[in-house]
């Protein structure tokens, strides 16, 4: 638990008011304590997170469901309803953005939700629903309705989300410096 708020806290760029950094936590926090099989010590421990769940809820707007599985080094860029079901499942590195939802497409189904890879990062106000999986390092555009598998590198837009484009090794890599010629 420790190691990964930890890669979370760096992740976050050490930034101790950056809400989705506590709100991982809070769920980290909660995911160790579950694991706990002495009673004694567990239910004390859940009433706390029970309360840290509803302060992430109330005054950050993100919503973990406890199952969830989050890998390591996410990033909640910025706060603000957030929803996150409990049984999703998150790779490592990935990157989320304000308004995002990742969910379960309707009642009739409730655990059938996505499985975002490692690296995904997903644009704000977009929504993920349904048994969809997301390939590793894809880009889900601002706003887009994702409901169909996305393939890795790839970006989705529009609603709802289609593919417009895939990464190429060559498009993939971003130059760390620009090269001016005189």
């Amino acid at each position: 638990m420790f190691r990964e708020i930890a890669q979370d806290f760096r992740s976050h760029k050490r930034a101790l008011i950056a809400q989705g950094f506590w709100a991982l936590a809070f769920h980290r926090y909660g995911t160790a304590v579950r694991a706990i099989k002495f009673a004694p010590i567990r239910i004390p421990l859940k009433i706390v997170h029970f309360f840290l769940i509803k302060f992430s809820e109330v005054f950050f707007g993100i919503y973990i469901g406890a199952n969830a599985k989050i890998g390591s080094r996410c990033v909640i860029e910025h706060f603000g309803s957030i929803i996150i079901h409990s049984e999703v499942r998150i790779g490592d590195d990935v990157r989320l953005r304000q308004g995002v939802t990742i969910g379960n497409k309707s009642a009739e189904k409730p655990n059938e939700v996505p499985i975002l890879g490692n690296g995904v990062d997903v644009g704000a106000g977009a929504k993920i629903l349904g048994p969809v999986v997301i390939g590793e390092g894809a880009v889900i555009g601002a706003n887009a309705v994702v409901v169909r598998d996305v393939p890795a590198g790839a970006i989705a837009v529009g609603v709802p989300a289609a593919i417009k484009y895939r990464k190429t090794t060559e498009t993939a890599q971003i130059p760390t410096e620009i090269e001016h010629q005189d």
